[in-house]
């Protein structure tokens, strides 16, 4: 755009030296560049359908191409970035719809539009409803994992949404009984138009209202987009994400996307591969079965091997305590006890008649010792007597006083004066005792009196020092 503070007079040769030094001129370069700012600022993105021009797929990666009408020509440019995930193959004279953003190139001061998504022509307007409401529901949390409800390993029935006319019931039923036959609950719906919605929406309150399956399928089998719009619904996607029994999106072919796919608990690429998925194969858990039961039957074997060494090394470690044996023991330790206590009473009065044999003995020895004795001192009395009276008759009187002390000395000396006061002899074995350090205990000792004697055993020792006394 050019600026021109007032309108050129007409010019001729002469005077265009003076007229311009009174008007802004800008060059190429500014006026591609104040295009490309105006454009890119002040124009939103937007859709364009046309027909397909000139494609080029560049080795980049990137596609380049025309998008014209009978009226005019849009260049664009497909970045690679932008068209890794388009699900068709683009081609010259295809009617398709671009979304995408105008920029102006400077250089070449042409004007092109960066395509940023395309589909085919007729669901440009389809695919704007899907990602807005993609969007919407994303933003809600609708799509979060941790929503995901786990689909049961065994399910005993399995409830079905779709058409039961349609090919995508007979798939899911033949693989199903083929795979790990079930029981199957269809509940009949159309899967297109605007009648499904509603529809789908019912099936799904049914089968929650009832709880009579383990797993909702809804599916249908491939078409179009507008075909498959239905399940792009708002109410499907709620029905889907409030269902509390799980539920597998099985719509269309691989490359198809809805709504209900990013909603559901598990999205399956086709009807069959939703029964491939729903359900084990049967095969499988038979082989897996017949392998855990081999196992099962080799652990089983060495387990018992085990316990047979145990019980047979218990069994010998017990031998001895069986109670035969143990019993046999006893019964022979009691036959030797009564045995033993047969003949107590004959060991008891030979020990008795031992004992009064020896207390005789011991007794006959005191006795004839304490005879001999007193013989021999009264004989050493007379003999002393004698001799006193013939040597010192002259002293006699004189010494009758002490003559009478010492006879009492001397009766005092006689042990059977001694034993008169209370002493005693003690013998051990027939003979006199002198000193504890010859004694310990339990020994056996005869004790004589004056008139009489005793036999004791020595219960305890005590030791005396002569700081004692």
């Amino acid at each position: 755009m050019i600026s021109v503070p007032n309108p050129l007079p007409p010019l001729n040769g002469n005077d265009l030296s003076i007229v311009m030094t009174d008007i802004n001129v800008f060059s190429v370069y500014e006026v591609s560049l104040h295009l490309k700012q105006v454009v890119e600022t002040q124009i939103e993105p937007m859709y364009v359908s046309g027909e397909v021009s000139n494609f080029v797929h560049h080795s980049s990666g990137h596609m380049y191409f025309n998008l014209k009408d009978e009226n005019a020509t849009l260049r664009c440019t497909f970045f690679k970035g932008q068209n890794y995930g388009l699900n068709f193959k683009v081609k010259d004279g295809m009617q398709v719809v671009c979304f995408g953003k105008l920029t102006v190139f400077e250089k070449g001061g042409s004007y092109n539009l960066n395509v940023r998504n395309m589909s085919l022509s007729g669901v440009g307007n389809l695919q704007q409803q899907f990602d807005i409401l993609k969007k919407k529901l994303h933003d809600e949390g609708l799509f979060d994992p941790v929503h995901k409800q786990p689909l049961p390993r065994f399910p005993r029935k399995i409830g079905i949404i779709t058409s039961p006319t349609g090919a995508a019931i007979q798939d899911l039923t033949n693989i199903l009984q083929r795979r790990f036959p079930v029981l199957v609950d269809v509940y009949p719906a159309v899967v297109q138009g605007n009648d499904a919605p509603p529809q789908v929406v019912s099936g799904l309150e049914y089968f929650n209202r009832e709880k009579s399956v383990d797993v909702i399928i809804v599916t249908r089998g491939g078409g179009s987009q507008e075909d498959l719009f239905c399940f792009n619904h708002e109410s499907i996607a709620r029905a889907i994400f409030h269902s509390r029994i799980p539920v597998i999106s099985a719509i269309g072919h691989e490359i198809d996307f809805t709504i209900s796919d990013f909603v559901a608990d598990l999205r399956a690429p086709t009807p069959s591969a939703a029964a491939e998925l729903v359900v084990p194969d049967k095969k499988d858990i038979l082989g897996y079965l017949d392998s855990m039961q081999r196992r099962f039957a080799l652990v089983l074997e060495n387990v018992i091997s085990k316990k047979n060494t145990q019980v047979i090394t218990v069994a010998q470690s017990l031998a001895k305590y069986h109670p035969e044996k143990v019993w046999q023991s006893y019964q022979q330790r009691f036959d030797m006890a009564t045995m033993q206590l047969a003949g107590f009473p004959k060991i008891l009065e030979h020990k008795k008649q031992v004992f009064a044999n020896t207390n005789q003995r011991i007794l006959a020895l005191f006795e004839t010792k304490m005879t001999h004795l007193s013989y021999k001192l009264k004989g050493e009395m007379i003999q002393l007597g004698f001799s006193l009276k013939q040597n010192q008759e002259q002293r006699l009187k004189s010494t009758t006083s002490g003559f009478e002390q010492t006879a009492v000395k001397f009766e005092q000396l006689s042990p059977l004066s001694i034993m008169a006061k209370g002493y005693a002899v003690i013998q051990q074995n027939g003979i006199v005792v002198k000193s504890v350090n010859n004694l310990k205990v339990k020994d056996s000792l005869s004790v004589h009196f004056q008139d009489g004697s005793v036999s004791s055993t020595i219960n305890s020792i005590e030791h005396r020092n002569d700081n004692d006394l």
